[in-house]
């Protein structure tokens, strides 16, 4: 009776995986995405914003249900990602949502996403600019950083403005890409700041182990290279090191607030003792430009584009907005599963992410 149960798991566990195969199989052959999206696509008659809801069968006629402007839809495929490239004949403003931890990837952020939406903004002379919509609570340096690069990057050699709406939480390393915007707005719920570092902890297990009587021993080679293991006190040499990474981190982070918000570096640091703000305390503080809805935000940046644009129409410029959007397969969670049940120390370590052991702009 055991075995025909578990024939019949694995029977189902075939089904499930040949049909998701067969999705898979079918998005590449067709360039049709295998996943929901939403496309903000212009406005109605009432000046008002809309959206077009796509579902995994959706065709490329689908986009003309709101007949607001002439759309071109490329469905050459994101081989990386998997995702349609979408491109319009009117000018437009590219919203794209820094959501989560910032990392190299995780199930709500993933960097090469996040790049790529950026080159594709660029790359498209219809593009008017880049509206960030960030609810983070930062992540790790490398990241933060090379995600504020690339948009100052696209500024310099579009001559385009970037703007940043900043959600429930815009923290840290959140803050941090929103520092490359030359406009900042906030919700009136919004956290921010947190302008920090977090350059490693250090659990040290010794007193522990020696009370229940286990004896770890690790081989190095430097006396420096078992630093923050948890068989091993840190010492002050090493608590030095630490810091004085710490301390470069910290010296980059505000200097790239000061340039951005054009201020002091001293008055800056003066801010920046890591704890976080309220709206209202950003924007006395001048960390922020004014606090408003998305909505009203949007606004604003039709009146701005507006009134540096040469023809004076861009008051009816579109905001299409970009999502990334993750997908677990069965296959990825039988192997999570399967690599649990294999190797639990592990699995533990997976559930800190790429992060772990790395520099942080973080908010915890």
């Amino acid at each position: 009776m055991k075995h025909k149960k578990g024939l019949i798991i694995l029977i189902i566990i075939a089904a499930l995986s040949v049909i998701f195969g067969a999705r898979s199989i079918y998005s590449k052959i067709t360039s049709k995405p295998s996943f929901s999206f939403t496309f903000k696509s212009g406005s109605d008659s009432d000046g008002e914003d809309f959206y077009d809801e796509f579902d995994e069968d959706f065709d490329g006629e689908d986009l003309d249900r709101g007949g607001a402007f002439n759309k071109i839809i490329s469905m050459a495929k994101n081989k990386d990602l998997d995702e349609p490239v979408i491109s319009t004949k009117k000018p437009y403003v590219s919203v794209i949502y820094i959501n989560g931890v910032i990392s190299e990837e995780n199930k709500t952020y993933n960097q090469k996403w996040l790049l790529k939406q950026i080159k594709k903004a660029k790359t498209d002379p219809n593009n008017r600019g880049i509206l960030l919509n960030i609810n983070s609570p930062g992540g790790t340096v490398y990241e933060s950083d090379e995600a504020y690069l690339a948009l100052m990057e696209y500024k310099n050699s579009t001559k385009r403005p970037v703007f940043a709406f900043f959600g429930a939480l815009a923290a840290s390393g959140g803050y941090y890409i929103g520092c490359s915007a030359d406009t900042i707005f906030a919700n009136r719920n919004t956290l921010t700041g947190s302008i920090g570092v977090i350059a490693g902890g250090s659990l040290d297990a010794t007193g522990l182990l020696d009370k229940i009587g286990v004896k770890v021993t690790t081989i190095t080679a430097g006396r420096n290279k078992n630093m923050g293991n948890y068989n091993s006190p840190l010492t002050q040499e090493q608590k030095e090191i630490m810091q004085s990474i710490a301390d470069e981190a910290y010296e980059q982070f505000t200097g790239i607030v000061a340039d951005s918000r054009k201020m002091s570096l001293s008055d800056i640091k003066e801010l920046a003792d890591g704890r976080v703000y309220t709206a209202a305390q950003a924007q006395k503080n001048g960390l922020i430009d004014q606090v408003c809805s998305f909505d009203e935000a949007k606004a604003k940046i039709r009146e701005i584009l507006n009134k540096d644009s040469e023809d004076k129409k861009e008051e009816n410029v579109n905001f299409i907005e970009r999502k990334y959007r993750f997908e677990e397969s069965w296959m990825s969670l039988l192997s999570g599963a399967a690599s649990l049940a294999k190797n639990p120390e592990a699995s533990v370590y997976g559930l800190l992410g790429s992060s772990a052991g790395k520099c942080l702009y973080l908010y915890q």
